[in-house]
This record gives C-alpha cells, sequence and structure tokens, in this order.
C-alpha cells in the first residue's frame, strides 16, 4: 500500500507524536475504511503508541476499540491483536467530565470501547 489514500491502520500511526496528530489520522483512517471496508486496512497490528504520547496507553486501546467496531460494523472477523483486551486501560477513562455524562457514556458506550475501560458516546466514530 503506497498512496497515502491506502494506508492501513499501522501505517496511519506509524508517524504519531502528539494526540492531535492521532485525532487526524484516525478521523482520515475511518473515513477510508467506511468508504471501502478491507480487513487488510486492519490486518497488521499498530505499533503502541503509550511511550511516544505518554497516555497510559489510551491511544493504543482506542487504536484496538476502533479497529473492532469498525470490522464488526462492516460485518468482518476482528483482527486477533484487536480482540480482548489485551490493549485495554487498567483505570476507566470517559470522554465527557461530568458525573451525568459519564452515566451516560458508561450506559450507550460500545462493548469495543467498555471492555477497554473506555467510555465514549455511541456515536464516537461515526463521520458526517
Amino acid at each position: 500500500m503506497s498512496t497515502l489514500t491506502n494506508l492501513d491502520m499501522a501505517e496511519t500511526v506509524a508517524s504519531i507524536k502528539s494526540a492531535r496528530d492521532l485525532g487526524y489520522a484516525l478521523a482520515d483512517f475511518v473515513d477510508r475504511f467506511n468508504r471501502e471496508p478491507d480487513i487488510e486496512l486492519v490486518a497488521q497490528e499498530p505499533p503502541l503508541l503509550a511511550f511516544v504520547l505518554q497516555d497510559g496507553g489510551l491511544a493504543d486501546a482506542y487504536l484496538a476499540a476502533s479497529a473492532a467496531w469498525l470490522c464488526r460494523q462492516h460485518r468482518l472477523n476482528v483482527p486477533k491483536w484487536a480482540e480482548g483486551g489485551s490493549r485495554a486501560l487498567i483505570e476507566p477513562w470517559y470522554a465527557a467530565k461530568t458525573a451525568n455524562l459519564r452515566k451516560l457514556l458508561a450506559d450507550e458506550s460500545p462493548l469495543e470501547f467498555r471492555c477497554r475501560n473506555i467510555f465514549v458516546s455511541a456515536n464516537a466514530l461515526s463521520r458526517v
């Protein structure tokens, strides 16, 4: 895969240096995957980012959850690296600060995120 638009997830995150970079790269990847779902785009395990981003493994868990969610949405097999909880957080992480919003996220967060101790909105990966 040589062109920018054909980069798989591993290639997409290989040059990530900041959380902001990851946000843009993941959004672009989700768009690309949704346009042309292909298991090969998530087959190779992305490099771990915990050391680079100093985020306690949040990005690594989020990438696994995203890959698993995308595969399930498109009825593709989830790659081994994205199964289970090998890329999971010890402490819960919520995409909200207030108790009421945290409760809502705990209720609606997709299974692929919840099993990794990440609590996001039901449409966290929705792109319009």
